[in-house]
């Protein structure tokens, strides 16, 4: 009988100017980019920190500490070495949901870009990965334009 376990994670990141915007992996045409020790991709970091937690392998912080190793890392390649370190456990990813929340930029036409990409960094397919985006009518940080925020779940079996 197989065992699955669920992960939930949260992340935001403040808007800056002079930083690229990279989301789920993907550069993102924008006038500002998040803030962060990584580049910041909020999406990357939800579901690395979803897979941890489901496995019980702690979080991204943990895994990934602030300090000069990581300082501008690639978030994706974050994902791809906790979805290794999953495997390496025994565990495989079911499913993954990322929902994305910002105002600006317009998230749907990377969403494909975005769904491959992370697919690939959790030794996945595109079909178990939903990249989602949803604004807060200019309610809160992201509604005003300061910080983009992400939530993920994912289910993985053993």
């Amino acid at each position: 009988m197989a065992d699955f376990r669920v992960g939930t994670a949260v992340d935001a990141h403040r808007l800056v100017a002079g930083r690229a915007l990279v989301l789920g992996g993907v550069t993102i045409e924008h006038t500002h980019g998040l803030e962060g020790h990584s580049d910041a991709d909020v999406v990357c970091h939800v579901l690395t920190d979803a897979l941890l937690g489901a496995t019980g392998l702690g979080d991204i912080g943990r895994m990934f500490p602030s300090n000069d190793e990581w300082e501008g890392a690639a978030s994706i390649d974050l994902l791809r070495l906790a979805s290794e370190r999953i495997a390496a456990e025994g565990w495989s990813l079911v499913n993954a949901d990322c929902m994305v929340v910002a105002m600006q930029p317009r998230i749907a036409p990377h969403v494909d870009a975005m769904r491959t990409a992370c697919a690939a960094a959790m030794g996945s397919t595109a079909d178990r990965v939903s990249v989602r985006a949803t604004g807060t009518d200019g309610l809160g940080f992201t509604g005003r334009g300061e910080g983009i925020a992400a939530q993920a779940v994912v289910l993985v079996e053993r």
